[in-house]
């Protein structure tokens, strides 16, 4: 099975806020999100995709996750590319 990890991201008070997650269905994944049923940071929002990677393996997904959550400089250059 494929998996995705994606960033999205949505202006909160005139800032770019990025969320970082991972899935096997990305379009019904930020459908969720933006329908207020995804994870509780994003609910209220309407989001965009910013960053999506592919994956082979759920395991692969959640290590590349968690780098991306620390990776400060790569979501600090996304937003400044989208600003």
């Amino acid at each position: 099975m494929t998996y995705f990890v994606y960033l999205i991201g949505n202006y909160r008070k005139l800032k770019l806020t990025t969320y970082v997650g991972y899935t096997n269905n990305l379009k019904k994944r930020i459908d969720l999100h933006n329908n207020g049923k995804g994870a509780k940071f994003t609910r209220g929002s309407q989001w965009i995709l910013l960053h999506k990677e592919k994956l082979k393996t759920k395991s692969d997904a959640m290590k590349r996750e968690i780098e991306l959550k620390k990776d400060k400089n790569f979501r600090s250059h996304l937003r400044q590319n989208i600003l």
